[in-house]
């Protein structure tokens, strides 16, 4: 049974992947009144992702007889210079994200609470491949250097990204 701080680190980090969502909702908002489908698209499908996080937390909480409590979220950035932008926000929201999620696993560590160890190695996988995803993103966009063929490429790929709820 988890602690009353662990617990509590559980429903902050459930808020905090909801706040995500809204970051990248905001993202989204940008790309799209800059005529940019296919990256309007891949944010929005992040937001998905994202509200997907927390809701795992969700349940994992009332599996363990725990009360997920809903907090509000912060007003989201909603002012950018570029999809550049866009994205090397996104990473360092990633970075952030990582980190809390190292925290509460090395909580989870420090208690031995062996169930919400193996819940949270779940996250840490997830980590790993969201930070390489903006990374990968961010050097093609830095390679493209504005080129309009070359970002009509890169928002037509990522016009492609679907949700795909993982387990």
């Amino acid at each position: 049974m988890p602690s009353k701080k662990l617990v509590e680190g559980l429903v902050e980090q459930m808020n905090f992947e909801f706040e995500s969502a809204n970051i990248y909702l905001a993202m989204a908002a940008y790309c799209q009144a800059e005529n940019w489908d296919g990256f309007a698209n891949f944010f929005l499908v992040q937001a998905e992702e994202e509200r997907f996080h927390a809701m795992k937390i969700f349940h994992y909480l009332n599996n363990i007889g725990e009360r997920a409590f809903i907090t509000g979220c912060k007003s989201p950035n909603n002012e950018f210079q570029s999809i550049t932008d866009c994205f090397e926000s996104a990473y360092l929201h990633e970075k952030e994200v990582t980190k809390r999620i190292y925290a509460l696993s090395d909580l989870a560590l420090d208690e031995r609470d062996h169930g919400t160890i193996h819940f949270l190695k779940w996250y840490i996988d997830e980590q790993i491949e969201e930070e390489a995803m903006f990374d990968n993103i961010i050097v093609q966009l830095k390679r493209i250097n504005n080129d309009t063929n070359g970002m009509f490429l890169l928002d037509r790929e990522l016009a492609n990204r679907k949700f795909t709820p993982e387990g």
